[in-house]
């Protein structure tokens, strides 16, 4: 009998000026299963974790967000119907605080404060200038342990290139409202939001010639990145079993489709509007929706070829005005969060939050699709969903919205309404996920301890 042909986890196919890196193949590693209660040992290690923060702005209507029952069983709310599908795959966690988004003697600014606190935990200096400061963020903590595992130590998205200097929030800077990661206390990192440059730094081979004229190849005579690593897929093929043949071919089709919709983005130069601006024209109003289904994508292809395993995602500035006239409201964003609690106001706002969870379904509906070892993607991910601020009539940042959605590799009992109590850490909660993700911390921002209640002992 032949012994099984095995190779290092992260297996790349090459072409000119392309890596496309591959999922986990059973045929190019050692056996693995997923990570079960109580399992321990090298093959329920094997399988990496991966963990994403996604923040959406201006709170929610949060009647139409809270469960009335806690723990199991619950019912969903309006707003987090369109997850019915995956509710044993979340939990729903109120009583977080970020207590540092708080005005702390500094008056306004507090979508600043929001969204500059929200992985940082830490309360940012109010200057417009270029002395920012905040805090190194949750993700990036997480980045300087881990980073050196995978070809990208982390990926920061969003579908808002709006200022990245100057003043924007009653005297914070506009880098507070439009970052979420920070290497330093004074260096955020600014995500990128065009998802075809998202696309060639996954795929390409790096800032060389080689790959330059790759790309110029690609685009001129409309070839995938594929058509570059044809050779090593044929060769590859050969040694694959019939599962892991299926297997590759459905990951390829993935990246094949990607790029398709990327191109015609681009060939019927689909933008989307400013913040704040009503499109042109009604194609570039369903734009929104495509910009954040693809950047959903780019994190599930990130996560399945473990080409990175820390991803933050801010799908909208907090502070945003984007209309919404393609799900019938043509009014502000965040003129519909100050709503003085007229109900009309409030109905408006709780159908943005719902459309922005159905866009969270579609990733959540990705990452379980995807087999891994004995689960899928999903299982083996931590999800952070949410917002800087709940009520967005009165600027709080309390009881925040936050869903925790996958099973961290075994570390969390999904499908509960968990309520931990009142105004608690956000980063308690940080502190806990790294301990998931191998990354044991003993301080991140303003927490004083960890939420463990949330997770169960991996053993």
């Amino acid at each position: 009998m032949n012994q099984p042909w095995h190779m290092p986890r992260r297996r790349f196919l090459r072409g000119l000026g392309t890596i496309v890196a591959l999922p986990m193949l059973e045929s190019l590693c050692p056996p693995v299963r997923a990570l079960a209660a109580g399992t321990s040992g090298p093959a329920a290690t094997a399988i990496p974790k991966r963990v994403a923060w996604i923040y959406v702005p201006n709170g929610k209507n949060m009647a139409d967000w809270t469960p009335s029952v806690v723990g199991e069983g619950y019912d969903l709310p309006m707003i987090l119907e369109p997850l019915k599908a995956h509710q044993q795959d979340f939990n729903v966690i109120t009583g977080l605080a970020h207590e540092q988004a708080n005005g702390l003697g500094d008056g306004g600014g507090d979508h600043a404060r929001a969204s500059a606190a929200y992985l940082t935990g830490c309360h940012p200096r109010k200057t417009a200038g270029a002395d920012i400061k905040a805090g190194i963020s949750v993700d990036q903590i997480a980045a300087n342990k881990i980073g050196d595992q995978t070809r990208l130590a982390s990926l920061e998205l969003s579908c808002d290139g709006g200022q990245r200097a100057g003043s924007c929030d009653s005297g914070y800077s506009c880098a507070y409202q439009f970052n979420l990661a920070w290497k330093s206390e004074t260096q955020p990192i600014n995500p990128e939001v065009d998802p075809r440059q998202v696309f060639e730094r996954m795929f390409g081979g790096g800032a060389t010639s080689e790959t330059i004229e790759a790309r110029a190849k690609r685009e001129l005579y409309s070839k995938s990145v594929l058509d570059f690593v044809l050779e090593d897929t044929r060769s590859l093929n050969a040694r694959l079993g019939a599962g892991d043949r299926r297997k590759l071919d459905e990951y390829l089709s993935a990246i094949r489709d990607l790029e398709h919709r990327i191109a015609q983005s681009e060939k019927f130069q689909i933008k989307t509007p400013p913040p704040g601006q009503v499109a042109p024209n009604p194609k570039q109003d369903i734009n929104y929706e495509q910009h954040i289904r693809l950047m959903y994508d780019m994190m599930v292809l990130a996560f399945q070829t473990d080409s990175t395993r820390i991803a933050s995602f801010i799908v909208a500035h907090d502070g945003s005005n984007r209309p919404y006239p393609f799900i019938g409201i043509p009014d502000g964003h965040h003129d519909l969060s100050h709503h003085r609690n007229e109900e009309a106001k409030k109905v408006k706002l709780a159908q943005i939050n719902r459309w922005h969870t159905t866009q969270f379904a579609y990733f959540l509906d990705r990452l379980k699709s995807i087999p891994e070892g004995d689960g899928t993607l999903l299982d083996h991910c931590l999800i952070h969903y949410g917002s800087g601020i709940s009520d967005g009539n009165q600027h709080l940042h309390e009881n925040l919205p936050v869903l925790l959605a996958g099973g961290g590799g075994g570390a969390i009992t999904t499908g509960r309404h968990v309520n931990v109590g009142d105004k608690v850490p956000m980063t308690n909660l940080y502190r806990s996920m790294l301990e998931v993700m191998d990354v044991p911390t003993e301080k991140i921002g303003d927490s004083t301890g960890t939420l463990d209640r949330i997770f169960r002992p991996l053993v």
